[in-house]
């Protein structure tokens, strides 16, 4: 998908300038576009430019102009917030059809929304009033992360096998060691790999150093010798797949689930986002300082009210040294 393809110039503008002055990466620009075209077109068939039966994903917004952005109406977003809220499907191309979209997600949109007439009233100097500057956000349900005990990690850990054992092993270590998202380990090139850490490139192209625990940096040894004797088509990248091409984010989806039912884990319960929870907690029920799992995570804040903090470099290696699973060696010959 190219949103320069679909996107009307107002809106081109503002993704632009997301990706080139905000740094953002284009995954995230490309949801910034998703969530506000499905807005446009909302707002097309509430205001009858198309027909009400039309099929929402098939609604054209290249026309959307400031003219038709600046008539905007809280109404009008309170009406789309109950359309997501009731109406909209939760997962695209999903076996079973639910609807409705939880708060989390709904006040994403509303945050994009906000983002978007900021930029036209402050940046861009297109609007001399902010249309939704009190536009009031779903409050989100807070509910505890999921994530794997210290036993069930061991369990996962001593499950990998199969074709690419060496692989997938150093990718659920670098998860349940050092908490990496998805996104940075599929997106790891073989020069990002140091002695003794690793140098990810997290959100917002921000560059951060995630120090290795000893189990950590002798999965990536074992992988990195049959790495190095493969042909790959993506020379940098360091995980690759079966075409020897770099590995995709559903890919490795896919392997954490196959992973979890070998253990015996819940693979609906659980998922590679929950193994990074599980890094975070195991290190903070194991003495690491919040400040410093800010840090290791590449999060700006470990919640609504904790502010960024640098930590010196000595204590991200206590932190990466801390957890618990570090120490753990599996047993080859049941492997």
């Amino acid at each position: 998908m190219d949103y320069r393809d679909e996107a009307p110039p107002i809106l081109r503008d503002y993704l632009t300038y997301h990706e080139t002055i905000k740094g953002h990466s284009r995954a995230t620009v490309d949801e910034y576009f998703l969530d506000l075209r499905n807005f446009f077109r909302y707002l097309k068939i509430e205001r009858g430019l198309v027909s009400r039966s039309a099929e929402l994903d098939e609604i054209s917004i290249r026309d959307v102009d400031l003219d038709f952005v600046s008539r905007v109406t809280l109404a009008e977003v309170y009406s789309y917030l109950a359309f997501l809220s009731r109406d909209k499907a939760k997962f695209t191309r999903a076996r079973s059809e639910e609807y409705g979209l939880n708060s989390a997600s709904r006040a994403r949109k509303v945050s994009c929304i906000r983002g978007f007439y900021k930029y036209l009233t402050n940046k861009a100097k297109l609007l001399t009033e902010n249309p939704v500057q009190d536009l009031d956000a779903p409050r989100p349900k807070r509910s505890l992360p999921r994530y794997l005990t210290l036993e069930e990690s061991q369990r996962l850990l001593q499950s990998v096998d199969g074709m690419h054992k060496e692989r997938d092993y150093c990718i659920l270590c670098i998860f349940l060691n050092c908490g990496l998202r998805i996104s940075e380990i599929a997106g790891m090139n073989l020069s990002d790999i140091r002695s003794d850490h690793l140098r990810v490139l997290g959100k917002g192209n921000k560059e951060r150093v995630v120090y290795l625990n000893d189990a950590t940096a002798d999965a990536i040894n074992s992988y990195l010798a049959i790495r190095k004797t493969t042909a790959a088509v993506d020379r940098n990248a360091l995980f690759l797949s079966s075409r020897r091409t770099r590995i995709t984010r559903e890919a490795i989806h896919a392997m954490v689930k196959k992973s979890l039912l070998r253990a015996g884990l819940d693979s609906e319960k659980y998922s590679a986002h929950k193994l990074r929870h599980t890094a975070a907690t195991l290190m903070l029920s194991h003495g690491v300082d919040v400040r410093t799992l800010q840090e290791i995570l590449g999060h700006e804040s470990l919640n609504t009210t904790q502010i960024y903090t640098h930590v010196d470099n000595a204590e991200l290696r206590i932190a990466a040294q801390a957890n618990p699973l570090g120490k753990f060696e599996p047993d080859r010959n049941g492997r």
